[in-house]
């Protein structure tokens, strides 16, 4: 028997989601709330309030909680672009994982669970942070920085204070160390002219830039070394870059905390003045006889 010669005809391409559909759920609700009944009002409330740890309740909590049947928040679900309760658990958890500010817990100090939640995690992180960078790493990526003849410093949105800091106090010690980018400027100025002799700090925890990769590749491309301080989420570009320092940002507020960046920042900086220690001695004894002759500093109490 001879075989059809029917052409199937090709599966119609899915329509890409649309801006309202990848936006958080904070602010589909935001956008939709005077349009839903009073029902579901008072489910999207209790989201609201539950943002934080949304990613534990399915349809039938979050409708005893909010006091309306498990149709309602099926409904509301469905008109807020979700599918069921699970697509809005794994949209929960991706989002957290992201650094989206979801809600978390209101730090009352009078409320004793809370502060303990929260020094519990600063305490996390900055164990996680210390046992990765306690292999010789922050040594060697130290060592880098202080050999370095210009050494760049980078940060992009919530990494910036961050570089800004780590630029400050490295600058005590440390001849030619630059910020990038300066207000108002781009990045490329200061990577023109890097060599294999320089050293850059790409300072990048998690909500980076869609350009992060491009910076990368122009300082591999410039054979600069590039020291990355970065949270967990930034581990497939630790293959490209001389050293990698992790350092986690979780949190249990709203937002991320960077508590134990600031002290990973503080030992790099540490740590680079100590190897170019001599230099650093001259350049900080020169600077403090500004100080003095400027008149910058209040005098000690």
């Amino acid at each position: 028997m001879p075989q059809s010669t029917a052409t199937a005809t090709p599966a119609t391409p899915a329509a890409p989601a649309s801006p309202a559909a990848a936006a958080p759920i904070g602010q589909r609700i935001d956008e939709n709330y005077a349009e839903l009944s009073p029902q579901e009002q008072r489910a999207a409330d209790v989201i609201l309030d539950h943002l934080d740890d949304l990613a534990l309740y399915n349809a039938s909590e979050l409708a005893r909680l909010s006091g309306v049947s498990k149709a309602t928040v099926s409904r509301l679900f469905r008109s807020l672009g979700f599918a069921d309760a699970q697509e809005v658990r794994d949209h929960a958890r991706a989002l957290r994982s992201q650094g989206v500010p979801l809600g978390g817990i209101t730090l009352d100090p009078q409320r004793s669970s809370a502060v303990d939640a929260h020094l519990a995690q600063e305490q996390s992180n900055l164990r996680a942070m210390l046992a990765t960078v306690s292999d010789g790493r922050l040594t060697e990526a130290a060592g880098l920085i202080a050999r370095a003849r210009r050494v760049v410093v980078i940060g992009l949105r919530n990494s910036y204070p961050l570089a800004l800091h780590l630029r400050q106090q490295l600058v005590l010690g440390l001849t030619d160390v630059r910020l990038a980018p300066a207000p108002g400027q781009s990045i490329g100025e200061e990577l023109a002219g890097l060599t294999a002799n320089d050293a850059v700090v790409l300072v990048g925890f998690r909500r980076r830039p869609s350009g992060f990769g491009r910076i990368l590749d122009a300082a591999t491309t410039l054979s600069v070394p590039i020291v990355l301080l970065a949270d967990p989420s930034a581990r497939r570009h630790a293959d490209r870059v001389a050293l990698y320092l992790e350092c986690p940002v979780d949190s249990v507020l709203a937002v991320d905390s960077y508590a134990a960046a600031n002290s990973l920042v503080a030992l790099l900086a540490t740590e680079s003045l100590a190897v170019a220690a001599r230099g650093s001695r001259t350049r900080i004894a020169s600077i403090n006889r500004l100080y003095s002759g400027l008149d910058e500093l209040e005098p000690p109490a």
